[in-house]
Order: structure tokens, then C-alpha cells, then sequence
């Protein structure tokens, strides 16, 4: 198949998850106290799911099946777009939902057979990755409080990625304390989104001492240490990362820190600093590599690509010292400068795309 047949049935698929990107992002916003238009008046409390479920399952997906190159596997974010995009334009939530679930589902079976051809730590990650998006989904369509499905979802995001560091860090010495310390690490997790589905604060509070020390394993064992000394695109993808187990680390130590961390500010606060702070530094970080896997585009390494991610680490500070200050207008700016960046990143990376080709 030629590149650009290939990219003729991806990028619907990618389309998909973008508008669940853009929506989920102006729901954000509004939640915040801005001002914006959305497509309708129950959209600013599906900002979770649209930026979980509809953006980023679509895009995990869609990068997995295209790993794996089996069609069926396709069905799974087409699932997940198309749930979004029910969210998007205001169609019944439970048929968005429902959608969604069999798009976990279908990921899910996706990552279980790539165990059983590989069995291995981070096969075995990937796929409790997948299977805590089945469980926060199902939760959501089952009428679980917020709180119950967020962790989940949360941990589907973390997971994913620890384990495509987990891959990468065989090509580093082999230390015997790495594969144990890891093992402990994602059962706190585990054990944590368990227990808040029951105990909001003290789930949340296991689940942070989890975050934090996945994060010092991170920083202990990945080979971004080594390639943050490298020029170029090296550097730029190290640093992303650090950069993000930055973020990681204090969206734990501020849910360890909470008296109640599951209620009020300090929750936003621990969600969005793993959610932009980790997870989307991981984003930018693994475009550039990403995108010409999946679409066969070249993205060029420009220096310009530094903007939004100090834009967003910016952002998640000042929102951060808001909800510590109790001061709503820096958490709002805050929040507007997340969404800057976000937006800048796309901006800086189809410009690279068009002057790659």
C-alpha cells in the first residue's frame, strides 16, 4: 500500500480523535470560569472522557493497530472516534459511552494477544493499561461517581506509557532492583484505583504513592538520562520526558500531601499535573517519532518545538500555585496557557510536516 493510500484511512480516524481533542480542551476552559462556545450545554462535563477516551484512545489505538497492521484492530478507534464524536455533537451519552467501552475492549484483546506472541514486563503494562481504560469506561457507563472512573482512566494513560519506557530502558545496563521495583510500583498503582472506587482519599492517596515513585523509577532507569546529552531530536524527546516525570512526581506528592484529595481544587491539581504535565510532555516528546510510523510524515526537528513545552509547564504551574494560593484567576490563566500550548504544538508540527515534504 502506498504512503498516501495508508494515510487516506488513517487520517479520519486521527480527524476523529482531533475533535474530541478540541471540544474536550474548550470544555476544560469553561469548566475553569472562560467564556467559550460549545457545541452544547452538557459538554463541559464530558471534558474527562473526550480527552481520555475520545482523544487519547483514538490515538493509542490507532498507533496500535497500526503496529500490529490487522484490520480488525482498526475497529477500535473507529469505536472510540465515533463515541466521541456522539459526546462532541450532543447525541446520547450512553451510546457514546457503550462505544467507547468497545473500543477498550477491542484494545484490550489487542494488547493480550501482542502478550501472548511476547510475554514481557512491558507487554504485560501495555495491556494493564488497556484493561484499566475497560474498567474506567465501564464504570462511567454503569453510573460510578466521577471520582471511581478517573483514576482508571488516569492509570490507562500511565501505564501505556510506563510501559513503552519499560521497553526501551532493556537497552540500558541490566540492574537487578529495576523489574521488582517496577512490579511494586504499577500494584500501588493498581491497588489505589481499586481502593477509590470505595474510598475516594485514601484511593487516591495510594494511587499517589504509586505516581511518585513510577516517577523516580523513571528517572532512575530510563534511557533519557543518556540521550539528554545527545543533539537535536534526541535531546528535545529527553528532555520532554524528564521534563514529564517531573509532573508525575508532583501530582503524587500532592495527592500524598492532601487531607482530602479526591474533593475540591487539590484534586484538579493532581489530575492535571499528570494529565498535561506528564502525559501530554510525553505527547510532544513522541510526535515527531510517532507521526511517520503511523502516517508516513516526516516531522523535521525544529528548535521552535521547545515553545509549547515550556508553554506547558508554565501553564501547569500557575495553575498548580492557583489551587494552592486559592487564587481562581492564576489557575485560569493558567489553564489558558495549557490549552496555548497544546494548540501551538499542532501548529508547529504541520508546519514541520508541510516543510518536510
Amino acid at each position: 500500500m502506498t504512503a498516501a493510500a495508508l494515510r487516506a484511512r488513517r487520517l479520519p480516524l486521527l480527524a476523529l480523535g482531533a475533535a474530541s481533542l478540541v471540544v474536550g480542551v474548550l470544555a476544560g476552559l469553561a469548566r475553569m470560569g472562560w467564556a467559550l462556545p460549545l457545541p452544547h450545554d452538557g459538554a463541559a462535563l464530558l471534558h474527562g472522557p473526550l480527552m481520555v477516551s475520545g482523544f487519547f484512545g483514538t490515538v493509542i489505538g490507532l498507533e496500535r493497530a497500526a503496529a500490529l497492521g490487522r484490520w480488525p484492530v482498526f475497529a477500535g478507534p473507529l469505536a472510540s472516534g465515533a463515541g466521541g464524536i456522539l459526546l462532541v455533537t450532543g447525541g446520547p451519552e450512553a451510546a457514546g459511552a457503550a462505544l467507547l467501552t468497545l473500543a477498550a475492549a477491542i484494545l484490550l484483546a489487542a494488547s493480550l494477544w501482542v502478550w501472548r506472541q511476547q510475554p514481557a514486563g512491558f507487554t504485560a503494562t501495555m495491556a494493564g493499561g488497556a484493561a484499566c481504560w475497560l474498567v474506567g469506561n465501564g464504570l462511567w457507563l454503569a453510573g460510578w461517581p466521577a471520582t471511581a472512573a478517573v483514576t482508571w482512566w488516569m492509570l490507562f494513560l500511565v501505564l501505556t506509557i510506563a510501559g513503552e519506557r519499560l521497553e526501551l530502558s532493556r537497552f540500558r545496563p541490566p540492574d537487578r532492583r529495576a523489574a521488582p521495583a517496577f512490579a511494586v510500583t504499577v500494584a500501588a498503582l493498581v491497588a489505589g484505583a481499586v481502593l477509590a472506587t470505595v474510598a475516594p482519599d485514601a484511593g487516591l492517596r495510594l494511587t499517589g504513592v504509586g505516581l511518585a515513585a513510577l516517577a523516580l523509577w523513571l528517572v532512575r532507569f530510563d534511557v533519557a538520562r543518556q540521550t539528554v546529552r545527545m543533539p537535536g531530536l534526541p535531546r528535545f524527546v529527553a528532555l520532554c520526558l524528564l521534563s514529564g516525570y517531573g509532573g508525575l512526581l508532583a501530582g503524587g506528592l500532592i495527592a500524598l500531601a492532601s487531607a482530602a484529595p479526591a474533593t475540591g481544587p487539590l484534586y484538579d491539581a493532581v489530575l492535571h499535573a499528570v494529565m498535561l504535565g506528564f502525559v501530554f510532555a510525553m505527547v510532544f516528546g513522541h510526535a515527531p517519532i510517532i507521526l511517520p510510523a503511523v502516517l508516513r510524515l516526516a516531522v523535521p526537528f525544529g528548535r521552535r518545538l521547545y515553545l509549547p513545552l515550556v508553554a506547558l509547564h508554565l501553564g501547569v504551574a500557575m495553575r498548580t500555585a492557583g489551587v494552592l494560593a486559592d487564587d481562581l484567576m492564576l489557575r485560569q490563566w493558567g489553564g489558558a496557557a495549557n490549552a496555548a500550548a497544546i494548540g501551538l504544538f499542532i501548529v508547529l508540527t504541520a508546519w514541520s510536516v508541510v516543510r518536510g515534504r
